[in-house]
């Protein structure tokens, strides 16, 4: 009552005192009223009493006015979700419901939960915009700052409907943690059922009297499945109803048989004829060629089920058994095309193994055994739950079965683990193949410890370990042969056959596969499709960074607006660069940079839309970004040096693209300048990277900076006695006469001095373009030497006199020499 007395005098001195300042809009906020009416906040909508009770005002103070509270479709039925709670809660703490009605409570309690996240966006706009007023006002003053009335009663306004439009916001978030702490306790108790299921003993498979209570009903469910057929029979028999279903039944049953007799012989002649014509994509056509032999017989398996079905001979158990078939078909034919891509009969064919021919044959063996146990394991333990006792029976039944999957995954386990191949040489082969061999000893381990927990009466915690780990080598299986099957169709399409596997798409569809086989092997090994769903949940949430929220959908639509911003700029750089540009007068170092500038601005402003577009504020994060900043500067500040010098380089144009330059004693041309680094092509067609900052902070000489034009220096020296005057006539001749040679300024002949053999000159020539230096230097020495031939100018050598000090050492070994008289003995060359 006391707060609305003040909000409403604070209101009502806003009112006053914008008209006493003329200001427009106060009049159409003025009301004559003497009371203040019950004003109704967003509670009420939510079924909460929020009424302010109405207060006498007898100095006539107008009206407040109060900002109309925003209702959302979004708001949820908080009345409704009460009662689901205290039926959640209930159930929860009593934990005697069962698992397919807690299931379905859950569910009901994440649509809940989902509805409080969406509601939380309630009121959004509305709030930043008063949270932005508030901000606009200034931090509230201290106690003996005066601050004007009219600034104070306006944060008052404020402050109270802020309070008022985040109620929605804050009560479902509230209701969304109760529903987000129900659910995981529904979840809590349902793991804790999975893990007593897995830790309980079941009936003993090694006691005798199980075992003799195992044969009788097993008997008694083969004798039920015949009675049934010969009931059937005598009842369709006087109805009539066999005669209508034979036909159909008979068509069904023709096909079946004729696509498991004939299917896989056909798939394998098309895959003959495939594989004697090479062709590009081949690989593609022979993974569906081998997919068709394992596909047309299984087909012909489903015929055969519908004929049984159709027939209506198949009883209460018969059904059961018709209905277990194609699952233990399944078993059968897609072992046997997982078993031929693991050990493929050819050895070229790869394989993800490197084994020997006869390891090979021995791996087809072990998979092929271990698809047929598993074919017949699943139709008799169909058969045995059918009849009394089936707890029992399936325990005993599960024990030889569990001995018969534990040898043969025992047998693969060491095939893998020990491979009869010599050790492969590249370094993903060796990864691979240690990878392979670590699985083949976790399921060597896994062999040993299921039939074990089976022979103790852990029957649910054997069935738990060896089913997911056969499966679990299964999916990986399929996995690689899609991946395989990706890369070849990627060869296919693009025409590129030639290390296609190494290729950047393929390899991020094969990722993508793993992926996507993740949730698969959490499924095989006993997570629910609710502990799925609840990963998503989490995900949908998105990562809270201080005030804001990122979520996946965020992360999407930044994504989105980033790649079309950087799209546009490529296309307006592409624009630019072949269409405009060329037209214009702007050389090629300066097109280049208004086009390299161009790509950097756009990019820039694709990252900022794209962030401002998802609606992400990163001003709860400026702080914790500033420290790094400082931390990644330090680490980072050459690379940052050669960025901002790679800019500066693009602006100034000291260097362009195409120029003649020299730098840290390398001279080339200038093929690109790179935000981090310049690519500069020597002449001997060798690259050279120099970092920009090089360029900047380091002395750089530039041939072609302004223009083309450039000097040449040919030097010469000629035999003392030659006439000078003749000598510097010919050159300039020969300098002026060149066709690359300026004619103004000419040629010019420098008499640099007396050498120590020759008379030494140098022919200074300014060429029209310098890049020609090196050609234009041959040639002019080639004609110097013709014309100082000519002219019987001679060009000197340097002679060199050598005294031996010793010249007896090189004499040969004979009769003793005369004496020699002399004192000192003389060579000269």
């Amino acid at each position: 009552m006391i707060r609305a007395a003040v909000l409403g005098a604070a209101q009502g001195l806003v009112t006053g005192l914008l008209l006493a300042l003329a200001l427009p809009g106060a009049a159409t906020a003025q009301q004559t009223t003497s009371t203040t009416p019950p004003t109704t906040t967003s509670s009420q909508v939510l079924g909460v009493s929020d009424t302010v009770t109405p207060v006498a005002d007898t100095s006539a103070t107008p009206t407040p006015v109060t900002a109309p509270t925003v209702v959302s479709a979004l708001q949820p039925d908080y009345a409704e979700w009460g009662r689901v709670a205290t039926r959640a809660e209930k159930a929860a703490e009593a934990g005697i419901a069962s698992t397919f009605a807690l299931e379905r409570l859950r569910s009901e309690l994440a649509g809940w939960r989902d509805k409080f996240l969406a509601a939380q966006a309630i009121n959004a706009p509305r709030i930043a915009t008063v949270e932005g007023q508030i901000a606009a006002l200034g931090p509230a003053p201290e106690a003996s700052v005066n601050e004007p009335l009219l600034i104070t009663a306006r944060r008052i306004i404020l402050a109270d409907e802020l309070q008022r439009l985040k109620l929605p916001s804050q009560l479902a978030t509230e209701a969304y943690a109760q529903a987000n702490g129900l659910v995981g306790e529904i979840d809590g108790l349902m793991r804790e059922r999975q893990t007593q299921k897995l830790t309980t003993r079941g009936a003993s498979p090694l006691e005798p009297d199980n075992w003799a209570m195992t044969m009788s009903a097993l008997g008694a469910g083969l004798s039920s499945v015949a009675a049934e057929a010969r009931a059937a029979v005598m009842t369709d028999m006087g109805t009539g109803e066999l005669a209508q279903n034979l036909p159909r039944a008979l068509v069904l049953l023709a096909i079946g048989i004729v696509l498991i007799w004939r299917g896989r012989r056909w798939m394998s002649e098309l895959l003959a004829m495939v594989a004697a014509r090479p062709s590009a994509g081949q690989g593609v056509w022979v993974f569906l060629m081998a997919a068709g032999q394992a596909a047309l017989p299984y087909a012909g398996v489903l015929f055969v089920a519908a004929a049984l079905s159709a027939s209506g001979l198949a009883g209460y158990r018969g059904s059961s058994l018709v209905g277990a078939l194609p699952a233990a078909a399944a078993f059968v034919y897609v072992g046997r095309w997982l078993g031929f891509h693991f050990f493929p009969e050819d050895p070229a064919a790869g394989g993800p193994m490197d084994l020997t021919q006869a390891a090979r044959r021995r791996g087809l063996r072990i998979v092929a055994g271990l698809s047929w146990t598993l074919a017949g394991a699943t139709m008799l333990i169909t058969l045995a739950a059918q009849g009394d006792n089936a707890a029992t029976v399936t325990a005993v039944v599960s024990l030889p079965i569990d001995i018969v999957i534990g040898i043969f995954l025992f047998r693969l386990g060491r095939l893998m683990a020990d491979p009869a191949a010599p050790a492969t040489e590249t370094s993903r082969q060796r990864y691979r193949q240690r990878l392979v061999m670590v699985l083949g000893r976790v399921f060597m381990a896994v062999a040993v410890v299921g039939p074990a927990l089976s022979a103790l009466s852990y029957g649910a915690a054997a069935q738990a370990l060896l089913g997911p780990s056969i499966m679990s080598l299964a999916v990986l299986g399929a996995t690689m042969m899609l991946q395989g099957f990706v890369t070849d169709l990627y060869g296919l399409v693009t025409r590129a056959p030639e290390d296609r596997a190494d290729a950047l798409v393929p390899v991020l569809i094969g990722l993508v596969l793993i992926f996507v086989s993740l949730p698969f092997l959490a499924l095989i090994w006993g997570a629910r499709v609710t502990d799925l769903t609840e990963i998503w949940t989490r995900i949908n949430e998105g990562l809270t960074l201080g005030s804001a929220r990122i979520s996946p959908v965020d992360f999407l639509r930044f994504l989105v607006i980033f790649v079309l911003g950087f799209t546009l700029t490529r296309l307006l750089q592409g624009t630019l660069r072949n269409s405009v540009l060329p037209k214009t007068t702007i050389d090629i170092g300066g097109q280049n940079a208004i086009v390299a500038g161009l790509g950097y601005l756009g990019i820039f402003l694709a990252a900022l839309a794209a962030i401002t577009g998802a609606g992400i504020d990163l001003s709860s994060v400026a702080i914790v970004a500033g420290a790094l900043s400082v931390g990644i500067g330090f680490g980072l500040q050459n690379i940052v040096s050669n960025f901002v010098s790679g800019i500066i380089l693009l602006i100034e144009r000291p260097i362009s693209e195409g120029d003649w330059i020299e730098v840290n004693g390398k001279s080339g041309y200038v093929r690109s300048i790179s935000v981090r680094s310049t690519r500069i092509e020597t002449f001997d067609r060798s690259d050279v990277i120099v970092p920009n900052a090089d360029l900047i902070s380091g002395q750089v000489t530039n041939w072609t900076k302004s223009n083309t034009t450039g000097r040449v220096i040919v030097t010469v020296g000629v035999a003392y006695g030659t006439d000078t005057r003749k000598v510097e006539a010919i050159l300039e001749e020969i300098g002026n006469a060149h066709p690359m040679a300026l004619a103004n300024p000419g040629a010019f002949v420098n008499f640099v001095g007396f050498g120590a053999s020759s008379l030494d000159f140098e022919l200074r020539v300014i060429l029209r373009d310098v890049n020609w230096s090196l050609v234009v230097k041959t040639e002019i020495n080639h004609q110097i030497a013709q014309r100082f031939a000519a002219e019987g100018i001679e060009i000197p050598f340097a002679q060199h006199d050598i005294w031996l000090r010793n010249p007896e050492t090189l004499r040969p070994a004979g009769p003793p020499a005369p004496p020699d008289t002399t004192t000192d003995s003389e060579g000269s060359s």
